[in-house]
């Protein structure tokens, strides 16, 4: 194993709350700011699924978040000017890690390469790198590669721009759809459990759903069975 590639929404950042937050803070309190942000989730996966799928050329997070931003405002009935939905959609690039993250990161920093294979585009990652504290090696996903996950190109082509076999690789994430995808292209495995991600109320990748590489609690924990 050399390199561990990182899922980063909901397995390395707290999403939900960071954008609750910052909805709250543009649109004011009297919008209920966790159904907003759980609304403008709702819409990443079909978003990216109109490029996955061939129907659009492959375009930027950034650009597909802030269309579904403006869905999501006509919703819930809100008018910011276009400064502050502009001022919102960077809200992604400032998603702040969960408490284990950065130390977790920081160990494993210190034995593999680590980098976020994530369907975020690369100013997106960079800011929430600097942002966050998180100490990537490189800055990698969706864009370099020119496919969102789980297509397996996102994985394939991640691996072969590290010069690596996917044997060489493993990817850790929270989700288990994600690290079905990624064991298909012969990558390792690791199910970081995030049961809050999602709220109180989640239902679903509460815990691994098949026998991947390692499971575990947190990245920290991670780093422990990983002996750094």
């Amino acid at each position: 194993m050399r390199a561990l590639l990182f899922d980063v929404f909901g397995t390395v950042v707290d999403w939900r709350t960071s954008i609750a937050r910052e909805v709250r803070n543009q649109c004011g309190p009297d919008v209920d700011s966790y159904s907003f942000a759980d609304r403008w989730r709702s819409m990443y996966q079909p978003a990216m699924e109109e490029v996955r799928s061939g129907r659009r050329p492959f375009t930027r997070l950034d650009v597909l978040h802030l269309e579904s931003l403006r869905v999501v405002l006509a919703e819930f009935d809100i008018r910011p000017a276009e400064d502050r939905i502009a001022a919102l959609n960077q809200a992604w690039h400032r998603l702040d890690p969960w408490p284990d993250s950065v130390p977790g990161l920081t160990r494993l920093h210190t034995e593999f390469v680590i980098a976020p294979l994530s369907n975020g585009n690369i100013s997106l990652l960079l800011d929430m790198a600097k942002n966050a504290g998180l100490p990537w090696d490189a800055i990698l996903g969706a864009e370099p590669v020119q496919a969102y996950k789980p297509t397996p190109d996102a994985y394939l082509r991640t691996a072969d721009i590290l010069g690596l076999e996917p044997s060489e690789c493993m990817m850790v994430a929270a989700h288990n759809s994600d690290l079905a995808a990624a064991a298909d292209c012969g990558f390792a495995t690791a199910f970081v459990a995030r049961p809050l991600e999602h709220g109180p109320s989640q239902t679903t990748d509460l815990v691994a759903e098949a026998d991947w590489t390692y499971h575990v609690d947190s990245i920290d924990s991670l780093a422990t069975q990983l002996g750094c």
